[in-house]
């Protein structure tokens, strides 16, 4: 593999200490976001997730409207894609996120504040994702790709509303409007979120923080002769490719996902030891155990197969308003809800 430039793995780097302190101060997740809007009636996290997918859509999509980042280089936006497995895979990360009781980014936040059942969680994805993209699992979702794939040429929301006579750039701005519109509404409505400015701040950064990753790979990382693949925040394969990374690094090189899981941990790690958060904590029975390596196997899976998490399609999938993103963002709701208010709900853990 060639090298990506230093620029883009410094900014990657940057980009993960950011997200590693915010994370780590603000408690930003979708799994407890969902868990405490539909089980205790606090809305205020999930609130905090839509302000920041309401910020990353407009960012991302206005470096797209002025040609800075060719999102069509993206894995979200290309034309052949399958939804089964999109929606499949999204389903099982959105129960496994309830069952390890955090998503993969949040494991990562709290491996670095000391959480040594994240590290469980962590290898248990790390693992499992590895299996299904290169190892025992491959060639059955492989097969089931091939089977179930389909080629959608209007992949993306803006180009769905173009084939109704719209003009590209009006249709970007139509969509644009609507979704972060809609999105925003929905948080900056809600009495107690907008006294939550804490929150409110989380939301806006770490929103942000998704156009900076599309920048650094998409434009500082554009060397004709060395491009960077075009990617922006995403955790279940770079968790593996950074364990791998680690157990074999004279034979790899380092990307833009490893830089941000490293920053991630040390931002967190920096943040604890300086707030004095800092704190070793284990298991204290079998069963939790158990069903942390249940999740973790489940997200681990789930992720590889719809191609990112509850960031890398929650925020950085949907950022480019790309319809298969919407498809396994929908599975990831479904696969949570399921979780948490079906007949097959696991039992709510403490806050992570």
């Amino acid at each position: 593999m060639t090298p990506i430039p230093n620029i883009v793995l410094f900014a990657g780097l940057l980009i993960g200490l950011v997200f590693g302190a915010v994370g780590l101060l603000s408690g930003f997740c979708l799994t407890s976001g969902l868990r405490n809007w539909w089980t205790q009636g606090d809305g205020r996290l999930v609130r905090s997730f839509a302000l920041a997918l309401a910020v990353a859509i407009v960012g991302t999509q206005f470096l797209a409207a002025r040609g800075v980042v060719d999102l069509g280089q993206s894995i979200y936006l290309q034309p052949t894609f399958s939804a089964p497995l999109m929606l499949f895979g999204g389903l099982l990360f959105g129960y496994g996120m309830v069952a390890a009781n955090a998503c993969a980014s949040r494991v990562l936040v709290l491996l670095g504040r000391g959480n040594l059942r994240s590290l469980v969680v962590v290898a248990t994805v790390g693992v499992t994702a590895e299996m299904t993209l290169k190892g025992l699992i491959a060639p059955a979702r492989l097969a089931v790709l091939h089977w179930s794939q389909t080629t959608l040429h209007d992949i993306s929301l803006p180009s769905l509303i173009s084939a109704w006579g719209f003009s590209d750039s009006l249709a970007r701005v139509l969509v644009v409007a609507l979704t972060s519109g809609a999105l925003a509404i929905f948080a900056l409505a809600h009495a107690p979120f907008r006294q939550a400015k804490g929150l409110i701040a989380a939301g806006v950064t770490i929103g942000l923080l998704i156009p900076a990753g599309w920048f650094a790979t998409g434009y500082l990382g554009d060397d004709p002769f060395n491009p960077a693949p075009v990617a922006s925040l995403t955790f279940v394969a770079p968790i593996a490719d950074t364990l791998q990374y680690a157990m074999l690094s004279t034979g790899s090189t380092l990307s833009f996902g490893i830089v941000v899981v490293a920053g991630v941990l040390l931002g967190s790690f920096v943040t604890a030891l300086v707030a004095r958060r800092l704190e070793v904590e284990g298991y204290s029975s079998a069963r939790h155990m158990l069903r942390s390596i249940s999740g973790g196997a489940l997200m681990g899976c789930g992720g590889a197969l719809d191609y990112g998490c509850s960031i890398g399609q929650g925020l950085t999938g949907l950022s480019t308003l790309a319809v298969p993103s919407v498809v396994a963002a929908t599975g990831i709701l479904l696969g949570a809800a399921a979780a948490l208010r079906s007949p097959v709900r696991l039992p709510v853990l403490a806050a992570a």
